[in-house]
């Protein structure tokens, strides 16, 4: 048997809009504004999805659920986790860790960092070990700091296996 590592980055960022609470990580967080998306805009789930399919070549997010597809409209992300995980497993991938920084000025995340882990390990079929979250501030700066929205650095690690 043979492995192979391989290694992939996501990005995400959406504006804040009217709302009373943000989605990330497949958890509501109360919060003085929404997400302005498509979908649920759960930033920290689409940069997942991105680091996953850039490491195993499978394209992007806007591939597989672009935002033209009345389908996506409203959709919950953590569909698009479990949908990527399935195709990383007709490929023989298996995911090894995926790692992300949350950027935002507010929400705080602390309460619910443990929630979020267990619904990524849960829909990656992987220990909630392997799975790390971080937050951070743009500082003040930038639409970040303005409170303008919010976004998301991811980097994961696949293998192929193949016997």
């Amino acid at each position: 048997m043979t492995s192979q590592l391989r290694i992939g980055q996501g990005y995400d960022v959406h504006a804040f809009t009217a709302g009373d609470h943000v989605t990330l990580g497949g958890e509501k967080i109360p919060h003085s504004h929404g997400i302005l998306a498509h979908s649920d805009g759960d930033v920290l789930l689409h940069a997942i999805c991105d680091a996953l399919l850039g490491a195993a070549g499978l394209g992007d997010i806007g591939m597989h659920f672009p935002d033209t597809d009345p389908r996506w409209k409203g959709a919950d992300s953590r569909a698009f986790v479990r949908h990527v995980r399935d195709l990383l497993k007709v490929s023989d991938y298996v995911v090894v860790n995926v790692d992300t920084t949350v950027i935002c000025e507010a929400p705080r995340l602390g309460k619910y960092r443990e929630a979020m882990r267990s619904n990524i390990a849960a829909d990656l079929g992987i220990n909630i070990t392997r799975v790390n979250i971080k937050a951070t501030t743009s500082e003040k700066m930038g639409f970040i700091g303005r409170a303008e929205g919010l976004a998301c650095q991811a980097i994961a690690l696949i293998e192929h296996i193949s016997g």
